[in-house]
């Protein structure tokens, strides 16, 4: 399956990844984030969610992971949680 153009993941090489089955799969190399530039940070809310968030970062709930990026975290359900202080990504 072809990668969207426009997915973060667009223009990365492949790998093959033997699987338990013995069959390989095709999946995208895995994407280094590039380090983030901050314009300001933002202090979380009750009911901020993840794609709101995105959204008032950067105009689209789907873009999300540029919110994960920018905050280095390794699970990004934590950027969501009320009090937490993140950094907003330059646009």
């Amino acid at each position: 399956m072809p990668v969207d153009p426009t997915s973060r993941y667009a223009g990365l090489p492949t790998i093959s990844v033997p699987a338990p089955d013995g069959s390989t799969r095709t999946m995208s190399a895995p994407r280094i984030a590039p380090e983030p530039a901050l314009q300001g940070t933002y202090q979380v809310v009750a009911g901020d969610r993840l794609d709101l968030l995105g959204h008032a970062a950067t105009g689209d709930t789907t873009r999300w992971w540029v919110l994960a990026d920018a905050n280095r975290w390794p699970d990004a359900t934590q950027l969501e949680q009320p009090g937490q202080t993140i950094g907003l990504p330059r646009a």
